[in-house]
Protein backbone atom coordinates (compact mmCIF):
# COMPACT_ATOMS: atom_id res chain seq x y z
CA UNK A 1 0.00 0.00 0.00
CA UNK A 2 1.45 3.51 -0.68
CA UNK A 3 2.22 5.66 1.84
CA UNK A 4 1.11 9.32 1.67
CA UNK A 5 2.29 11.91 3.74
CA UNK A 6 -0.48 14.78 4.71
CA UNK A 7 1.07 18.68 4.33
CA UNK A 8 -0.67 20.33 6.71
CA UNK A 9 -1.84 23.84 6.05
CA UNK A 10 0.33 26.21 8.43
CA UNK A 11 -1.31 27.75 10.87
CA UNK A 12 -1.29 31.32 11.45
CA UNK A 13 -0.99 32.07 15.39
CA UNK A 14 -2.48 35.77 15.70
CA UNK A 15 -3.35 38.88 14.39
CA UNK A 16 0.08 39.88 13.32
CA UNK A 17 0.70 36.86 11.64
CA UNK A 18 -2.39 37.33 9.89
CA UNK A 19 -1.16 40.82 8.85
CA UNK A 20 2.52 39.76 8.01
CA UNK A 21 0.87 37.16 6.24
CA UNK A 22 -0.99 39.21 3.74
CA UNK A 23 1.43 41.93 3.39
CA UNK A 24 3.95 39.65 2.22
CA UNK A 25 2.01 37.70 -0.05
CA UNK A 26 1.02 41.05 -1.69
CA UNK A 27 4.63 42.29 -1.82
CA UNK A 28 4.94 39.20 -3.80
CA UNK A 29 6.76 37.10 -0.98
CA UNK A 30 5.88 33.49 -0.01
CA UNK A 31 4.98 33.25 3.79
CA UNK A 32 6.47 29.63 6.16
CA UNK A 33 5.80 29.75 9.48
CA UNK A 34 8.93 29.74 12.21
CA UNK A 35 11.21 27.36 11.63
CA UNK A 36 10.50 25.71 8.16
CA UNK A 37 13.27 26.25 5.05
CA UNK A 38 12.27 29.25 2.58
CA UNK A 39 11.72 28.41 -0.96
CA UNK A 40 12.93 31.04 -3.62
CA UNK A 41 10.46 33.99 -3.89
CA UNK A 42 8.69 33.95 -7.37
CA UNK A 43 9.90 36.46 -9.95
CA UNK A 44 7.19 39.30 -10.55
CA UNK A 45 6.45 39.75 -14.17
CA UNK A 46 5.97 43.23 -12.90
CA UNK A 47 7.58 45.64 -10.65
CA UNK A 48 6.11 48.53 -8.91
CA UNK A 49 6.77 52.17 -10.09
CA UNK A 50 5.97 54.94 -8.20
CA UNK A 51 5.36 58.66 -9.41
CA UNK A 52 5.16 61.80 -7.13
CA UNK A 53 2.44 63.52 -8.25
CA UNK A 54 1.66 67.19 -6.75
CA UNK A 55 1.36 68.28 -3.58
CA UNK A 56 1.23 64.99 -1.48
CA UNK A 57 -0.21 62.43 -4.14
CA UNK A 58 1.37 59.52 -5.87
CA UNK A 59 0.88 57.34 -8.62
CA UNK A 60 1.54 53.54 -8.02
CA UNK A 61 1.71 51.47 -11.15
CA UNK A 62 1.66 47.84 -11.47
CA UNK A 63 1.47 45.91 -15.01
CA UNK A 64 -1.45 47.64 -16.28
CA UNK A 65 -3.26 48.59 -13.27
CA UNK A 66 -3.05 52.20 -11.53
CA UNK A 67 -3.67 53.11 -8.04
CA UNK A 68 -3.45 56.67 -6.80
CA UNK A 69 -3.27 58.16 -3.40
CA UNK A 70 -4.10 61.55 -2.51
CA UNK A 71 -4.39 63.17 -6.41
CA UNK A 72 -4.49 66.55 -6.60
CA UNK A 73 -5.47 68.39 -9.69
CA UNK A 74 -7.86 71.19 -9.01
CA UNK A 75 -6.16 74.70 -9.08
CA UNK A 76 -9.03 76.68 -6.64
CA UNK A 77 -7.62 74.13 -3.69
CA UNK A 78 -4.68 75.98 -3.25
CA UNK A 79 -4.70 78.81 -5.70
CA UNK A 80 -1.31 80.33 -6.58
CA UNK A 81 0.33 79.53 -2.82
CA UNK A 82 0.81 76.07 -4.14
CA UNK A 83 4.15 76.37 -6.38
CA UNK A 84 3.84 72.37 -7.78
CA UNK A 85 2.74 71.59 -11.20
CA UNK A 86 -0.58 69.93 -10.86
CA UNK A 87 0.37 66.54 -13.03
CA UNK A 88 -2.28 65.55 -15.49
CA UNK A 89 -3.90 62.20 -14.53
CA UNK A 90 -3.74 60.48 -17.52
CA UNK A 91 -5.13 56.84 -17.05
CA UNK A 92 -5.27 54.42 -19.85
CA UNK A 93 -6.17 51.00 -19.75
CA UNK A 94 -6.32 48.36 -16.53
CA UNK A 95 -8.02 49.13 -13.51
CA UNK A 96 -8.16 52.06 -11.12
CA UNK A 97 -8.10 52.34 -8.00
CA UNK A 98 -7.79 55.66 -5.72
CA UNK A 99 -6.73 55.40 -2.06
CA UNK A 100 -7.65 58.74 0.03
CA UNK A 101 -6.18 59.58 3.23
CA UNK A 102 -8.94 62.15 4.94
CA UNK A 103 -11.95 64.46 3.50
CA UNK A 104 -9.65 67.60 3.29
CA UNK A 105 -10.70 68.74 -0.04
CA UNK A 106 -6.39 69.06 -0.85
CA UNK A 107 -6.33 65.26 -0.39
CA UNK A 108 -9.87 64.43 -1.20
CA UNK A 109 -9.74 66.34 -4.50
CA UNK A 110 -13.65 64.96 -6.10
CA UNK A 111 -12.02 66.10 -9.42
CA UNK A 112 -9.41 64.42 -9.37
CA UNK A 113 -11.14 61.66 -7.99
CA UNK A 114 -13.73 61.65 -10.84
CA UNK A 115 -10.83 62.00 -13.72
CA UNK A 116 -9.05 58.79 -12.82
CA UNK A 117 -11.93 56.32 -11.85
CA UNK A 118 -14.50 56.76 -14.20
CA UNK A 119 -17.08 54.95 -14.15
CA UNK A 120 -15.65 51.95 -13.21
CA UNK A 121 -13.07 52.26 -10.92
CA UNK A 122 -12.75 51.83 -7.00
CA UNK A 123 -12.40 54.66 -4.45
CA UNK A 124 -11.08 53.46 -1.02
CA UNK A 125 -10.94 55.13 2.06
CA UNK A 126 -12.17 54.84 5.89
CA UNK A 127 -15.54 53.87 6.89
CA UNK A 128 -15.46 57.64 8.39
CA UNK A 129 -15.90 58.90 4.98
CA UNK A 130 -17.38 56.10 3.25
CA UNK A 131 -20.90 57.63 3.04
CA UNK A 132 -19.16 60.94 2.22
CA UNK A 133 -17.85 59.57 -0.62
CA UNK A 134 -20.22 57.29 -2.04
CA UNK A 135 -23.22 60.50 -1.45
CA UNK A 136 -20.54 61.88 -3.95
CA UNK A 137 -21.56 59.34 -6.38
CA UNK A 138 -18.15 57.38 -6.23
CA UNK A 139 -18.14 53.87 -6.32
CA UNK A 140 -16.82 53.19 -3.00
CA UNK A 141 -14.61 50.50 -0.65
CA UNK A 142 -14.36 50.99 2.72
CA UNK A 143 -10.85 50.12 4.43
CA UNK A 144 -11.09 48.91 8.44
CA UNK A 145 -7.92 49.29 10.23
CA UNK A 146 -5.16 46.70 9.54
CA UNK A 147 -7.77 44.95 6.92
CA UNK A 148 -5.49 43.88 4.29
CA UNK A 149 -7.69 44.01 1.01
CA UNK A 150 -6.71 42.62 -2.51
CA UNK A 151 -7.10 45.32 -5.44
CA UNK A 152 -6.02 42.93 -8.00
CA UNK A 153 -2.36 42.61 -7.50
CA UNK A 154 -1.84 45.35 -5.19
CA UNK A 155 -2.62 44.70 -1.40
CA UNK A 156 -3.65 48.01 0.59
CA UNK A 157 -4.39 48.11 3.65
CA UNK A 158 -5.05 51.30 6.38
CA UNK A 159 -3.22 52.27 9.65
CA UNK A 160 -3.10 54.76 11.83
CA UNK A 161 -2.95 58.13 11.59
CA UNK A 162 -3.56 61.25 13.87
CA UNK A 163 -4.61 64.78 11.82
CA UNK A 164 -4.27 68.10 12.87
CA UNK A 165 -7.66 69.29 12.88
CA UNK A 166 -8.79 66.48 14.78
CA UNK A 167 -10.98 64.73 12.13
CA UNK A 168 -10.50 61.02 11.21
CA UNK A 169 -7.74 59.77 9.25
CA UNK A 170 -5.44 56.83 7.71
CA UNK A 171 -1.94 56.23 6.05
CA UNK A 172 -1.85 53.54 3.55
CA UNK A 173 0.44 50.55 3.31
CA UNK A 174 0.92 49.21 -0.50
CA UNK A 175 2.42 46.34 -1.15
CA UNK A 176 2.74 44.34 -5.14
CA UNK A 177 5.30 43.18 -7.88
CA UNK A 178 8.24 43.01 -4.77
CA UNK A 179 7.62 45.88 -3.19
CA UNK A 180 6.39 47.66 0.21
CA UNK A 181 5.72 51.44 0.44
CA UNK A 182 3.60 53.68 2.80
CA UNK A 183 2.06 57.11 2.49
CA UNK A 184 1.57 59.25 5.25
CA UNK A 185 -1.32 62.04 3.98
CA UNK A 186 -0.50 64.63 6.04
CA UNK A 187 -0.33 62.99 9.44
CA UNK A 188 1.52 64.52 12.63
CA UNK A 189 3.61 62.40 15.16
CA UNK A 190 1.79 60.04 17.05
CA UNK A 191 2.22 56.67 18.50
CA UNK A 192 1.44 54.22 16.08
CA UNK A 193 3.99 54.10 14.03
CA UNK A 194 6.28 51.57 16.48
CA UNK A 195 3.64 49.27 15.54
CA UNK A 196 3.04 49.58 11.73
CA UNK A 197 6.78 49.33 11.97
CA UNK A 198 6.87 46.05 13.74
CA UNK A 199 3.86 44.85 11.70
CA UNK A 200 4.22 46.35 8.20
CA UNK A 201 8.14 46.78 8.00
CA UNK A 202 10.82 47.37 6.62
CA UNK A 203 9.28 49.26 3.53
CA UNK A 204 11.31 50.22 0.56
CA UNK A 205 9.52 54.15 0.36
CA UNK A 206 7.63 56.18 3.09
CA UNK A 207 6.28 59.05 1.15
CA UNK A 208 5.90 61.24 4.37
CA UNK A 209 4.74 64.73 4.92
CA UNK A 210 7.63 67.42 5.96
CA UNK A 211 6.14 71.01 5.94
CA UNK A 212 5.51 71.07 9.75
CA UNK A 213 2.63 73.27 9.57
CA UNK A 214 0.99 75.46 12.00
CA UNK A 215 -2.56 76.60 11.25
CA UNK A 216 -4.02 79.91 12.32
CA UNK A 217 -7.84 79.37 11.12
CA UNK A 218 -8.64 77.88 14.12
CA UNK A 219 -9.16 79.79 17.32
CA UNK A 220 -7.35 80.24 19.66
CA UNK A 221 -4.54 79.10 17.44
CA UNK A 222 -2.13 76.50 19.21
CA UNK A 223 1.30 77.64 17.40
CA UNK A 224 2.25 73.85 17.35
CA UNK A 225 2.98 71.86 14.49
CA UNK A 226 0.01 70.03 12.80
CA UNK A 227 1.94 68.10 10.17
CA UNK A 228 4.62 66.08 10.46
CA UNK A 229 8.05 68.35 10.68
CA UNK A 230 11.44 68.06 8.52
CA UNK A 231 13.18 66.24 12.08
CA UNK A 232 9.78 63.96 12.81
CA UNK A 233 9.23 62.68 9.73
CA UNK A 234 13.37 61.11 9.66
CA UNK A 235 12.32 59.70 12.90
CA UNK A 236 8.97 57.98 11.49
CA UNK A 237 11.36 56.83 8.92
CA UNK A 238 13.82 55.33 11.14
CA UNK A 239 11.12 53.46 13.41
CA UNK A 240 8.96 52.45 9.94
CA UNK A 241 12.14 50.76 9.01
CA UNK A 242 11.93 52.75 5.23
CA UNK A 243 14.79 52.30 3.29
CA UNK A 244 14.13 55.30 1.35
CA UNK A 245 12.01 58.66 2.68
CA UNK A 246 10.17 60.53 -0.11
CA UNK A 247 9.05 63.65 0.91
CA UNK A 248 5.59 65.06 0.41
CA UNK A 249 3.50 67.65 1.23
CA UNK A 250 5.40 70.86 1.21
CA UNK A 251 5.96 73.79 -0.94
CA UNK A 252 2.51 76.17 -0.46
CA UNK A 253 3.29 79.67 0.16
CA UNK A 254 3.25 80.66 4.02
CA UNK A 255 0.57 82.86 4.87
CA UNK A 256 -0.49 84.83 8.55
CA UNK A 257 -2.91 81.61 8.84
CA UNK A 258 -0.68 78.74 7.14
CA UNK A 259 2.99 78.76 7.86
CA UNK A 260 5.91 76.10 6.77
CA UNK A 261 8.77 75.36 8.51
CA UNK A 262 11.26 77.21 6.49
CA UNK A 263 13.91 75.54 4.03
CA UNK A 264 12.04 72.26 4.61
CA UNK A 265 14.21 69.87 2.25
CA UNK A 266 17.45 71.15 3.59
CA UNK A 267 16.76 70.70 6.86
CA UNK A 268 15.37 67.14 6.01
CA UNK A 269 18.05 66.57 4.19
CA UNK A 270 20.78 67.69 7.54
CA UNK A 271 18.67 65.19 9.87
CA UNK A 272 18.75 62.38 7.47
CA UNK A 273 22.21 62.69 6.84
CA UNK A 274 23.06 62.51 10.46
CA UNK A 275 20.44 59.38 10.94
CA UNK A 276 22.11 57.77 8.23
CA UNK A 277 18.54 57.54 6.71
CA UNK A 278 18.39 57.83 2.41
CA UNK A 279 16.13 60.51 0.77
CA UNK A 280 14.87 60.57 -2.91
CA UNK A 281 13.67 64.26 -3.74
CA UNK A 282 11.01 63.33 -6.28
CA UNK A 283 9.58 66.32 -8.20
CA UNK A 284 6.10 66.44 -8.84
CA UNK A 285 6.08 64.25 -12.45
CA UNK A 286 9.39 61.97 -11.66
CA UNK A 287 9.10 58.24 -11.58
CA UNK A 288 11.21 57.30 -8.22
CA UNK A 289 15.04 55.76 -9.17
CA UNK A 290 14.11 53.95 -5.90
CA UNK A 291 17.57 55.25 -4.60
CA UNK A 292 19.27 57.68 -2.61
CA UNK A 293 19.23 60.95 -4.83
CA UNK A 294 19.40 64.46 -2.65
Amino acid sequence: MERRTLLARPRLTGRRDFLRAAVALGAGAVWVPPGTSRASPPVDSAALRAQRMAWAGVRLKLGQDTLFLDPLTDPTVWGDALKDPLIPLDVSGGNRFVLVTHRHSDHFDRLAVRQVLGDTGTLVCSPDMATLAAAAGFRVRPAPLYEPLLLNDFTVTAVPAADGYGDPQVSWVVSGGGRRIIHCGDTLWHGAWWHIGRQFGPFDAAFLPINGARFGWRKPASEMHAVLTPEQAVAAAVVLGAKLLVPIHYGVVSTEDYQEVPGVEALLLATARKRKVDVELARPGEWLTWQARS
